[in-house]
């Protein structure tokens, strides 16, 4: 029996981890990360076929990807993604806590076998895969996009407010020196 195995190369958040481990096609293997908030990780995979009967790493697997799914503490999808059989993967963390990285191999010409789909039917099924994490990677972009222009928008106010405030004290204080040095200088008979 063939089943893919997964090298994760480089797992980094505060510093460099790699993780090496086995899993089947249709398993699924979740991680625990403690991550700082603002903190970009990235991992870099390589995704290889195992060969039981021979006992090795077959050196070319096409059609072989990854799915990466990853949580922050509150349990929102972070990222959500397929890829290819290599490559790197990256996120940042906006809430400090465990976050909850999970990978999931699909092989898709073992999947073309068990359905019994043509070669095009199985590009269709690749294809369809792809355009819902890419439509998922975009509504996440909207949401952070959303997110960072209501932060924008609160921040401008703040910085308003503030220069309004100043401005206010600072005619306040000019008012009040004018009428001290003027009760001073009356005091003194100089005027």
């Amino acid at each position: 029996m063939r089943r893919p195995a997964l090298l994760l190369l480089a797992l980094c958040a505060a510093g460099a981890r790699g993780l090496y481990f086995h899993i089947g096609e249709t398993e699924k293997r979740c991680f625990i990360e403690e991550i700082p908030d603002e903190t970009m990780v990235i991992g870099n995979y390589r995704t290889q076929m195992w060969d039981k009967q021979k006992e090795v790493f077959l050196p070319s697997t096409p059609g072989l990807g990854m799915h990466v799914e990853v949580k922050d503490p509150e349990g929102k999808v972070v990222l959500s993604r397929q890829y290819g059989s290599e490559g790197r993967f990256t996120f940042t963390s906006h809430t400090p806590g465990d976050h909850q990285i999970c990978l999931h191999a699909n092989n898709y010409p073992e999947i073309a076998a068990k359905d019994k789909l043509t070669e095009l039917q199985l590009r269709a099924r690749q294809l369809l895969d792809q355009v819902e994490q890419i439509q998922k990677e975009q509504d996440y972009q909207r949401y952070r996009e959303e997110r960072f222009r209501l932060t924008s928008e609160s921040t401008n106010q703040r910085v308003l407010w503030w220069s309004i405030a100043q401005t206010v004290i600072l005619i306040l204080t000019g008012i009040w020196q004018m009428r001290h040095l003027k009760s001073f200088f009356e005091a003194k008979k100089l005027v």
